[in-house]
């Protein structure tokens, strides 16, 4: 969808190219007026403007030199008189195409389409030179319980139009996710635009998501497209949601509740169609009764919550995930030494894939292209601690007794309380979760 401004003086051809262009989808702007005009590109921001070449009063070349002023713009001309010098002299000058009268709409039809899409193009491929994407696998790799929950989720949301809220730690691979969702659903061949608001300063993050006009701001030397108009058609993922700024917020909360917004310096409504997904490893519920997020925006992100589990959680996914980033992404390894496979099962992974991946990856290093061992890890595992007697009803014995029966000891004597029964075992709560899918206790 494109902002154009037709101008001619016979109120007919604007009226019958207005009608075809907003079929379209595009928001169209006409006057007859070629003086008019020369003020509306100075006011307003068009992606195309369309002048009749032979016009009273002002010529369609200075509406062509007025619009190519802004650097932003392009520019169809259409005359009646054609003729070689006219039609050199306008594409000498930055025309991007020359329109003989009477044209078939279609045509230029045609020419908007081209036209719009090589800008957006354009800004699409600004925005991946500068985004730093790591390696990720397009899919979520792993048998457990946990694992199989979220791809069902995925794959029951992914053909929708809802907005996802995903939620876990940091590591615990939302952006894959998102990802996921995005490439199941109906606009997989249209863009996917990541954005993570932890990584943008706060005075430009507005400009970030809106875009911005030339000259709204110190260092605006042209108008550049937000990140929302560059995911037109297409999905939006908002990583970190809980760092946006309260008056962003406001802002954001009109985009996703009529899909318009304004770039910042700008004074056109801009319509745009996303699937907005958004991630977050903050409590966002403890930010609204602090007062640093929005209540309402927080309601309208929570279409379809989807919880990733820590890595801790998810059991025998440890190893495939191990075994994945080896033969696809570091070394071709294709086994593990079980004193490796042991190692990897009993550490928490604090930092959850992240975490895993670099642990690979320099191990990968120290190995020299020798199978991996243990030598080549250096993982502090937390020991099993001893079980004071001042617990009560677990035995004071310690180590003496089964870690099965110390855990189940300690659920019981806190009704099932996770939380509390990692406390009286004084081991993480992640931990206590892993080793009850060791022991085969549901968690």
């Amino acid at each position: 969808m494109a902002q154009i401004l037709v101008v001619d003086d016979e109120p007919k051809m604007t009226s019958l190219i207005c009608g075809t262009l907003e079929d379209e989808g595009h928001q169209v702007t006409t006057t007859v007026d070629p003086s008019e005009a020369l003020k509306l590109i100075d006011q307003h921001s068009y992606d195309i403007v369309i002048t009749d070449l032979s016009m009273p009063g002002v010529s369609g070349m200075q509406v062509l030199d007025r619009a190519l002023a802004r650097g932003d713009c392009a520019v169809i001309m259409m005359t009646a008189f054609a003729s070689a010098e006219t039609a050199v002299e306008a594409m000498k000058k930055g025309a991007a195409d020359y329109l003989i009268k009477p044209f078939a709409l279609d045509e230029l039809v045609i020419q908007v389409k081209r036209l719009t899409e090589q800008q957006k193009l354009g800004s699409l491929n600004a925005h991946y030179k500068e985004a730093a994407r790591g390696n990720q696998s397009k899919k979520m790799i792993g048998s457990s319980p946990a694992t199989v929950k979220i791809r069902k989720l995925i794959e029951q949301v992914a053909p929708t139009e809802a907005t996802v809220l995903l939620t876990g730690r940091s590591g615990t691979g939302k952006e894959l996710a998102a990802r996921m969702i995005h490439d199941l659903s109906p606009r997989s061949n249209q863009p996917f635009i990541a954005v993570n608001a932890a990584a943008l300063p706060e005075t430009l993050m507005e400009a970030e998501l809106f875009g911005h006009e030339k000259g709204a701001f110190t260092g605006a030397e042209k108008r550049k497209l937000g990140r929302f108009e560059l995911a037109d058609c297409g999905t939006i993922f908002l990583d970190e949601i809980g760092e946006v700024s309260p008056a962003v917020q406001s802002k954001l909360l009109r985009v996703l509740e009529e899909r318009q917004l304004m770039r910042v310096g700008g004074v056109d409504t801009i319509s745009v169609d996303v699937r907005v997904i958004v991630a977050t490893n903050s409590n966002l519920k403890e930010q609204i009764g602090l007062g640093t997020f929005r209540e309402d925006l927080y309601f309208r992100l929570n279409v379809f919550p989807i919880e990733l589990p820590p890595l801790a959680e998810r059991g025998q996914d440890v190893i495939e995930l191990a075994e994945s980033f080896l033969i696809h992404q570091l070394f071709p390894h294709t086994s593990l030494d079980p004193a490796v496979t042991d190692l990897l099962l009993k550490y928490d992974w604090p930092g959850n894939i992240r975490e895993l991946r670099n642990v690979l990856e320099r191990a990968v290093i120290l190995s020299g292209g020798e199978p991996l061992s243990l030598e080549e890890f250096s993982l502090e595992i937390e020991s099993d601690p001893l079980i004071s007697g001042s617990t009560g009803g677990v035995a004071g014995t310690g180590l003496e007794s089964t870690e099965k029966e110390m855990i189940l000891a300690a659920l019981e004597q806190t009704g099932d309380n996770k939380t509390e029964a990692a406390k009286l075992l004084k081991i993480t709560r992640r931990r206590l979760y892993s080793r009850m899918k060791i022991h085969g206790l549901k968690p």
